[in-house]
């Protein structure tokens, strides 16, 4: 009897630790649970990366619609948390905000953004927070958009002069092409604001230049090439193989983009005007930065500009010429919401400029022009220029719609799924500029420009040229559909939505601006 009690302490150890095992093996089973839902058909090595079909934001809508709008998904070994609900989303872009402020570290940001220390790829921190500082209060600051609305203008004007000479005759309807024009007017006026030049122009025969053409390709290229649907970025052994000459396609944008921008910089530098006269030197964004740069060059130095350059460049280059190109031809599918923005334009300026001479539409005219603003607001929520906002990363663990998420997470949300959401919006496949009207749309949910402490400095700047380039083309010109077809609205792939097939549109002068347009 003594015996058997002296074993007793060891019976009861035994009994508490496997007592503690079970609660162990519990507690793990239960975080497991709180995992979101996830899908089946994971392959090992891929993860769930070979049910992502191009175009990536419309296969990951279908996923959704499928499973749930909380996807908990594995991209080769990273773990990935798709959004497509506006519930879900506001939640990680306010009460997570903070937990999902970085930027994934993915390999390609080595090659497409200066090793992820651009304004877009950086994480969060002193530096990001810098760039942050200088991008909202110095370089897109509401006095700095007033002091570039000239350029936005000229830039515009260009844009009319230049189809108003694609039309062999006045009176007769010629067909253009509208990508690269509008491709022109966004880089034009951003590298005015940027460098102080046209940076790309045309030559005697109306042919775009060999150094604009080279820049086009590289825009075209980093679009191509970069965001989550490189899988290279998720798998190693593809990087080792080098998948499809990926990162050889990376080194060699890397490179002749860095000796592009290189030379805009050496060319403000070594501009005498710039250096003599500080009201000019100031002017221009790589102007304001070098002066920076003699008080403080490892916060100011050639790499922090390149990369500030780099980022206004992507964000508002292929961004705004897409959606200006998606609202035009939603307008030529809809011709009365185009007549309805025509004569909005024309009554307003009938009536504050009567008596004087007939002008193009201006900048400052666009608050008056609510019907189209309402047509830009109707486009970027049909068709947002990034349709999966900018991956975010999780810094901690953190709960989602009741889901754990673990840190190290990649945050993908689809603005795309959310904007065309039927709980939201009704009819959202229906084009209905009407739906903003008189604040009808207040309280709904559109993020084309993000959301939270990493949402797009430049919705500012983004808004302006985008009201004040496709106002000028619906002032000056007739549109019609070519062949009297619908326009085709199939998708693009990338990391900017894009028409799958450019617009094409036979266009002529209005008769009434003719006259004007014959001065330009």
């Amino acid at each position: 009897m003594a015996a058997e009690l002296s074993d007793l302490p060891y019976y009861l150890a035994g009994v508490l630790l496997f007592a503690l095992f079970v609660r162990l093996l519990s507690l793990v089973r239960n975080k497991k649970l709180l995992l979101p839902p996830t899908l089946p058909g994971g392959l090992p090595f891929l993860g769930h990366l070979h049910l992502c079909k191009k175009p990536m934001h419309l296969s990951l809508a279908n996923l959704a619609a499928l499973h749930g709008p909380v996807l908990f998904l594995r991209f080769g070994s990273r773990p990935v948390l798709l959004v497509s609900s506006s519930i879900a989303a506001d939640e990680c872009f306010t009460t997570n905000d903070l937990i999902f402020a970085n930027r994934p570290k993915l390999p390609s940001g080595k090659y497409l953004n200066y090793n992820n220390t651009t304004l877009g790829s950086a994480s969060y921190g002193p530096h990001w927070r810098n760039l942050r500082r200088l991008a909202t209060l110095e370089l897109l600051s509401p006095h700095r958009l007033r002091s570039s609305s000239a350029a936005r203008a000229d830039e515009a004007r260009a844009m009319a002069r230049h189809l108003f000479r694609t039309c062999a005759e006045v009176d007769k309807a010629s067909m253009v092409e509208l990508r690269p024009i509008l491709f022109q007017f966004s880089i034009n006026h951003l590298m005015r604001q940027i460098a102080g030049k046209r940076y790309y122009g045309e030559d005697k025969a109306g042919t775009l230049s060999a150094e604009a053409m080279r820049f086009k390709a590289m825009v075209e290229e980093r679009f191509a090439i970069g965001g989550v649907a490189n899988v290279s970025d998720f798998v190693p052994l593809l990087r080792w193989l080098d998948y499809k000459g990926m990162k050889r396609r990376m080194v060699r944008l890397h490179k002749n983009r860095d000796e592009l921008l290189q030379k805009l910089v050496d060319e403000v530098r070594n501009n005498k005007n710039h250096n003599e006269n500080p009201e000019e030197k100031n002017s221009t964004m790589i102007g304001y930065l070098l002066s920076l740069q003699k008080t403080d060059p490892e916060n100011y130095s050639d790499l922090i500009i390149k990369a500030l350059i780099i980022t206004l460049l992507s964000a508002g280059t292929d961004s705004t010429s897409a959606t200006i190109e998606w609202a035009m031809s939603l307008l030529l599918n809809h011709p009365n919401a185009m007549k309805k923005a025509r004569d909005e334009i024309d009554a307003y300026l009938e009536r504050t400029e009567k008596g004087k001479k007939k002008r193009l539409l201006q900048e400052s005219d666009l608050r008056n022009l609510p019907y189209l603003n309402c047509v830009v607001s109707e486009t970027l929520r049909m068709y947002p220029a990034a349709p999966l906002l900018l991956p975010h990363e999780s810094s901690g663990e953190c709960f989602v719609a009741g889901f754990r998420v673990p840190p190290g997470t990649i945050l993908l949300v689809n603005a795309y799924s959310i904007q065309r959401d039927p709980r939201i919006w009704k009819a959202p496949e229906v084009f209905a500029p009407e739906r903003f009207e008189e604040g009808k749309a207040e309280g709904k949910w559109m993020i084309p420009f993000g959301m939270g402490r990493r949402k797009c400095p430049g919705e500012g700047l983004g808004l302006k040229a985008l009201g004040l380039a496709l106002g000028t083309l619906i002032q000056c010109f007739e549109w019609e559909r070519v062949g009297g077809e619908e326009v085709d609205m199939r998708q693009g792939s990338g990391l900017t939505l894009t028409k799958a097939i450019p617009l094409l549109a036979m266009h002529r002068p209005r008769p009434s601006m003719a006259p004007l347009l014959s001065q330009l």
